[in-house]
């Protein structure tokens, strides 16, 4: 896997939710979030399995993830019990163009910024949340990282999805940014494919649910 590319959304994921910067480590990142049930998470672009047996058999601390660019039956069978699967996703880029942003009939749209996260408010007539996503910028220059692109059950397959990945692009163009990198779910994969992002790879997340790893 394209160590670069996994740096871009590692560091632009961490500016998007205000975790810790990336620590660059011999085999991946390892980025500090402070939450309950995500305290830390190891990235990692290659699934190497005796770092991910060690790293699984050495790790105590419940709500630690880890991110494998591989697929889920790759590491399945050297998780330890201790260890759970969350949803599968996948790592996406694409080149960045400028585009029209249309929306139905009764929803409005708002954005802003602040620090190196803009963010997409799409509201109802009613001003009821129908869809968000935001883009950060990562270390690198010319690349953004897309996030927490979501749209309400209730207002799904109206095209609102479309309409925040359009003001986001725009917006990252506007501040020169020229690639943008995801993680997707499996249900958005095929919104981005269709805008033109390219899968990378699958991305498996694990995580430390209990402190018996090593039993």
């Amino acid at each position: 896997m394209d160590t670069e590319i996994v740096r871009v959304w590692v560091e632009g994921w961490a500016a998007s939710r205000g975790a810790a910067p990336a620590v660059e480590e011999p085999w991946g990142f390892t980025v500090d979030v402070g939450l309950p049930g995500q305290v830390t998470r190891h990235v990692l672009p290659n699934a190497d399995e005796t770092l991910i047996r060690e790293l699984m058999e050495t790790t105590t601390a419940p709500g630690t993830w880890l991110k494998v660019l591989t697929a889920p039956e790759v590491i399945s069978p050297w998780l330890t019990p201790a260890w759970t699967f969350d949803d599968p996703g996948f790592l996406m880029s694409a080149t960045l163009h400028p585009s029209a942003t249309d929306l139905p009939v009764g929803y409005q749209l708002r954005t802003w910024s602040r620090g190196e996260v803009t963010r997409a408010l799409v509201c109802d007539r009613d001003g009821a949340f129908a869809a968000h996503g935001q883009v950060a910028g990562s270390c690198h220059a010319g690349s953004v990282v897309f996030d927490q692109i979501e749209t309400a059950p209730a207002h799904r397959r109206q095209g609102l999805g479309r309409a925040v990945m359009h003001t986001l692009a725009n917006a990252a163009i506007a501040s020169g940014a020229r690639a943008g990198v995801l993680a997707a779910t499996v249900e958005g994969q095929g919104l981005y494919e269709s805008l033109g992002w390219t899968t990378h790879a699958p991305l498996t997340s694990v995580v430390l649910t209990s402190s018996d790893a090593g039993r």
